[in-house]
């Protein structure tokens, strides 16, 4: 009889790539309800934006980033990172298909005219995509905050506890457990925009016990957004707000729904047409 043996860091590799590549397995086929998933990944293009402005900064970010270069090679998509806020003109940002915001913080721009270019991208049909505390990003600017869905209010201290799957059918929730079982920190918001489509859930019959989350979590009683789309101002968005420990973004089933949410934005934007783009102020009424 042959015996096989693996040493504990062989089998946990075996293990993880295992997991892996089941979890791009059902990537492949995660568009039950969903139109015009396909992506040509070779034709796309995204910005990982990763400037901080004052106060905390995680330290998932370094991770986060090269969990995207790593979709990259894997899929064929081009990367390119920046903290340098120079970057947002029009002649730059009019290459990305999206553009990758990794728990940021604060105000991330320098200038009004750097905000006119990202609003601007946005309403020339781009696709962003929001990481975590990016909620927590550009908090006195209204417009970004309704792209958003809202702005951060308050988290939960880091904990176990339950994310839900509330909209089985969309790509970026395909393959995730029904009942998600994690370590995250669960945010809050304010200033809540309508127009969001709530993916994921955190439950908050699994939360240990606090009197804020009451009072945080108005209008909703049990369930909170934790994963949501829109579209908004021309422009793609999709946000998760999960993914606090940067051992997340070496979790297979993670990456997954990092990888289906940037899937499905890329399904979305065509081509970025900056002459669709009428702002000429980043505070200008937003065109319904």
């Amino acid at each position: 009889m042959l015996l096989i043996t693996f040493k504990t860091t062989n089998m946990k590799t075996f293990i993880y790539r295992s997991l892996l590549c089941f979890s791009m397995l059902l990537l492949t086929t995660a568009s039950a309800g969903y139109a015009n998933d396909k992506v040509d990944w070779k034709k796309v293009k995204a910005l990982v934006y990763t400037k901080n402005g004052k106060g905390y900064v995680h330290d998932n970010i370094p991770s986060a980033v090269s969990c995207v270069q790593k979709l990259g090679q894997r899929y064929g998509f081009k990367v390119d990172v920046s903290d340098d806020p120079s970057v947002f003109t029009e002649g730059n940002l009019k290459q990305y298909t999206l553009l990758i915001f990794p728990s940021t913080n604060n105000d991330v721009f320098d200038t009004d005219g750097q905000r006119l270019v990202f609003r601007r991208y946005v309403e020339a049909g781009g696709g962003f995509v929001g990481i975590h505390s990016v909620m927590g990003t550009e908090r006195n600017w209204r417009w970004f905050k309704m792209m958003m869905g809202g702005t951060f209010a308050w988290h939960a201290k880091f904990q176990n506890y339950t994310v839900r799957v509330i909209d089985s059918d969309h790509p970026s929730a395909q393959g995730l457990p029904k009942s998600w079982v994690r370590n995250d920190e669960c945010y809050f918001m304010k200033e809540l925009y309508p127009g969001i489509h709530t993916i994921l859930a955190h439950d908050f019959s699994t939360l240990q016990p606090d009197e804020k989350i009451k009072t945080f979590s108005a209008p909703f009683t049990d369930l909170y957004p934790a994963a949501w789309y829109q579209r908004f101002d021309g422009g793609h968005v999709w946000i998760t707000a999960l993914g606090h420990d940067k051992k997340d973004y070496q979790d297979p089933v993670f990456v997954q729904h990092i990888m289906q949410g940037l899937q499905f934005v890329a399904s979305q934007v065509k081509k970025t047409d900056f002459a669709k783009a009428y702002a000429d102020s980043r505070d200008a009424p937003v065109r319904y």
